[in-house]
């Protein structure tokens, strides 16, 4: 069992074998090509997956995990590692839960940090938004499911498990103790099906909107060019841990 502190009443407690569970979520996640050279925001050992590069952004709720119920934006880059291997690269993701901030942090590496995130239905649409401090709107992404998304491309580019990167740091006190990690893991997920079998995952026209740049969380510099596809989906999902791929 991964506890993280205090040790006698720890913000979360992960299963090592079972990774974090996820159960009655939903999500819209949008891919595009990249805008603009991101080498900048990439680790020593990874490189664009493609050229042009390519990336996507996700929002979902999580309406029960094994950390809480929480929100979530994340901004990935698909990369290519030292191996040859594909995966995503996340240079910003944001919860609205502790538990969740602390686990992605401490355990995977991934850079979370509080936000206002919301994922709304109205209409004919759904609607994510993420914005740091309330009412600084950082993004906006806005889709309209519409129609059953075809199987091959879904498994393309979310591939059972997604593979995802992350960078672990903790920085070292008076030149001792540092460590910085090349972090891989992975999300399992588990799409639902309908009575009749199939997916539920919907595909639909999308816009996305950096409504707010910020220096301080500069989502912004992911630039979105070509949207590729954007889909609505219900699911359930399992995080768990891969390796540590290289020390810098």
């Amino acid at each position: 069992m991964l506890k993280g502190i205090p040790f006698d009443s720890p913000l979360y407690e992960v299963d090592e074998e079972r990774g974090v569970e996820y159960r009655n979520c939903e999500a819209i996640t949008a891919f595009f090509t990249i805008e603009g050279d991101v080498s900048g925001i990439l680790p020593e050992g990874l490189k664009p997956f493609s050229d042009p590069p390519q990336g996507g952004i996700w929002i979902s709720h999580y309406s029960f995990s094994t950390v809480g119920e929480y929100y979530e934006y994340l901004t990935v880059i698909q990369v290519e590692d030292e191996g040859g291997d594909m995966g995503y690269y996340i240079p910003y993701i944001y919860v609205t839960n502790d538990a969740a901030l602390a686990a992605g942090r401490e355990l995977a590496g991934a850079p979370k940090k509080l936000a206002k995130i919301e994922l709304t239905r109205e209409y004919d649409v759904v609607q994510g938004i993420l914005e740091r401090p309330s009412g600084k709107r950082l993004v906006t992404f806005t889709m309209r499911p519409d129609s059953r998304a075809a199987g091959e491309i879904i498994d393309a580019i979310l591939p059972k498990p997604v593979p995802l990167l992350s960078v672990r740091h903790l920085p070292p006190i008076k030149g001792k103790g540092g460590v910085t990690q090349l972090v891989k893991w992975y999300a399992d997920i588990a799409f639902h099906v309908d009575p009749e079998g199939e997916r539920v995952i919907f595909a639909g026209p999308a816009s996305i909107t950096y409504d707010s740049p910020s220096v301080i969380d500069p989502v912004h510099k992911v630039g979105i060019g070509e949207m590729l596809m954007a889909i609505y989906f219900q699911f359930d999902m399992k995080l768990g841990f891969t390796d540590i791929l290289k020390e810098y």
